[in-house]
């Protein structure tokens, strides 16, 4: 093992019908599928749990596919930003649908996770 292995990303959980992970300019990308709720949260934490276990991790939740979120979503959510922050990094989430606006201002969780309408374009690095 080498010192820099603390920064590695944990092996990434296979895709499933709810969520799946991939590294899109220069962040990890969770992105979740159709309705996530108590049944289907679980499926989307492991995906958020490995990608906030590295150190400094700079996660989006891609939330653009999703038809249906509740408060189980939310919970998953608010874990995994706090994971985030203790290791020095962020979780940000990436949604243009109205509904999951609404669910985060009526949660109170706007100021928390501010959407991004879409995936950042990190500048080309020279």
């Amino acid at each position: 093992m080498t010192p820099e292995s603390d920064d590695r990303a944990p092996e990434t959980p296979a895709a499933n019908p709810y969520a799946r992970t991939r590294v899109d300019g220069g962040f990890t990308v969770v992105e979740a599928v159709g309705e996530i709720d108590l049944a289907t949260a679980g499926f989307l934490a492991e995906h958020l749990d490995a990608a906030t276990g590295t150190a400094r991790p700079d996660v989006l939740v891609d939330l653009r596919l999703v038809e249906f979120f509740d408060c189980s979503g939310l919970r998953v959510l608010c874990r995994a930003d706090s994971r985030a922050r203790e290791r020095g990094g962020q979780l940000r989430v990436v949604t243009d649908r109205p509904r999951l606006h609404r669910l985060l201002r009526a949660a109170g969780l706007w100021a928390r996770f501010p959407p991004l309408r879409e995936i950042p374009r990190l500048p080309e690095q020279r």
